[in-house]
């Protein structure tokens, strides 16, 4: 049996449908996250959860090479209002740092850009310790005002 090895940063990133043999590997990536991070993202789980009950959700697990490394969920609808709203991300703790979150947004906006109407991609983060914030910043997404909750808005043109 091949040893089974970490990706790297130079891994190909692919966004995969979850299945009946895959789901448990991605729900075990929220135990990966720190403290902080857990209190920022809903575990695997209970957005897959979730997503099953949503006509709006479209959902995938971030691979690196074939490990999966990460989570990520779009809501698909915005009613009367231009855009689509990235709802989760995640990526496990050990696979952080590596580009695999920035390539994951980058086919997701991919994604969204076939999608009816896309003139732009919202999401909205936690503050403090651990904030996801300047990451998101990095791929040109800006804070627009909005709040959900506790957490700011931020918004990027496609």
């Amino acid at each position: 049996m091949a040893e089974d090895k970490e990706p790297g940063p130079e891994a190909q990133v692919t966004l995969r449908e979850i299945t009946s043999e895959t789901w448990y590997q991605v729900c075990i990536l929220s135990d990966t996250l720190s403290q902080v991070q857990q209190e920022m993202v809903a575990p695997n789980a209970y957005s897959i959860a979730e997503a099953h009950f949503s006509s709006h959700a479209w959902f995938r697990a971030i691979y690196a090479d074939e490990t999966p490394v990460g989570f990520i969920m779009l809501h698909d609808s915005l009613d009367d209002e231009p855009g689509y709203f990235l709802w989760r991300l995640m990526v496990g703790g050990p696979h952080q740092t590596k580009g695999f979150g920035r390539r994951a947004i980058e086919l997701l906006i991919d994604h969204v850009r076939t999608l009816p109407g896309a003139v732009e991609l919202r999401t909205s983060c936690g503050l403090g310790e651990e904030s996801p914030e300047g990451f998101y910043q990095s791929l040109g997404f800006l804070r627009d005002g909005r709040s959900y909750g506790n957490e700011v808005g931020l918004s990027r043109a496609l």
